[in-house]
């Protein structure tokens, strides 16, 4: 059984007045903060708690909808798991929130947490869809087989998901991949399509939109997708990545083309003093609800 934090303590930390009562609400938040092959810079265990804290400061009227967005499609969040050990466990613990959610006829938005967590999440899309794309937002390709010595590291996390052979992939602002990914994505150039980020200047958003189809879609948005200046707070950030207004355009485009029926967004890790880029992931997450639920 689901069991919800309080509304004052949920995503947008409304008063109870306020709300929806949460088998009303078309959307869950499921705060999951996942913290196990992290590589370089740790600090993604804090992630959803820091998004959670942030959202009450988010402006709730939507200038692009017109409206205090969430009012039209109401928001429960869950209360935070213990998380199992080892990882495996862990994406197995996942797989069954998002079923149950999924269950109830609700949108799943997972907060992170480490990237891995998406094998997890996206287990019973792939099983309730004969075909499913992600929509990938990242600076990683994330192809690898394994990273340290873990099968499903957060380095492997979309090797992972592409370990069903339903699910197609496209992934946008990518600028790492490794050598030893190259092999991968050459073989199977017919399930992924990068669109990466040293071409930004040349992409044209229709040809995002096709590359995604008509769905359904996976939002895995991995802060790290950004560019370093916006969101320094993440174990790997990046030069060279996405902005805000360019991202927005590209999430809009694709929902009204396509259903996106659940997403992430992963690898915020709080740092004193840069409360900025939490309050980003929470207006991120905001975003990524009423895109998904309104468009």
């Amino acid at each position: 059984m689901l069991s919800y934090l309080s509304s004052e303590k949920a995503f947008l930390g409304l008063p109870r007045s306020e709300i929806c009562p949460p088998e009303q609400a078309r959307a869950v938040i499921i705060p999951f903060g996942l913290e196990s092959s992290v590589s370089y810079s740790g600090g993604t265990a804090k992630g959803p708690q820091a998004i959670l804290d942030a959202s009450p400061q988010l402006e709730m009227f939507d200038e692009v909808f017109w409206r205090e967005a969430y009012r039209a499609y109401g928001v429960a969040t869950l209360k935070a798991p213990k998380i199992a050990r080892p990882l495996t466990k862990a994406l197995t613990q996942l797989e069954n929130i998002v079923e149950s959610v999924l269950e109830s006829g609700k949108f799943p938005l997972v907060l992170g947490g480490e990237h891995s967590l998406t094998a997890g999440a996206i287990r019973p899309f792939a099983r309730r869809n004969q075909n499913l794309t992600i929509l990938q937002f990242d600076a990683h390709a994330d192809l690898r087989d394994g990273y340290g010595g873990e099968h499903y590291s957060h380095a492997a996390a979309m090797r992972r998901c592409l370990d069903h052979e339903n699910v197609r992939l496209v992934s946008v602002g990518i600028r790492n991949i490794s050598a030893e990914e190259i092999p991968f994505l050459e073989a199977h150039k017919d399930r992924i399509d990068i669109f990466w980020a040293k071409d930004k200047k040349n992409w044209k958003i229709s040809e995002i939109v096709r590359a995604v189809g008509p769905g359904p879609v996976y939002l895995t948005f991995d802060i790290d997708g950004f560019d370093s200046s916006m969101i320094p707070a993440t174990g790997t950030p990046e030069p060279g990545g996405l902005f805000w207004d360019e991202t927005m355009e590209i999430i809009s485009a694709v929902s009204q083309n396509a259903r996106i029926a659940g997403a992430d967004v992963v690898e915020l890790a709080p740092r004193p003093n840069l409360h900025a880029c939490d309050f980003l992931a929470a207006k991120l997450c905001y975003k990524i609800l009423s895109y998904s639920l309104l468009a």
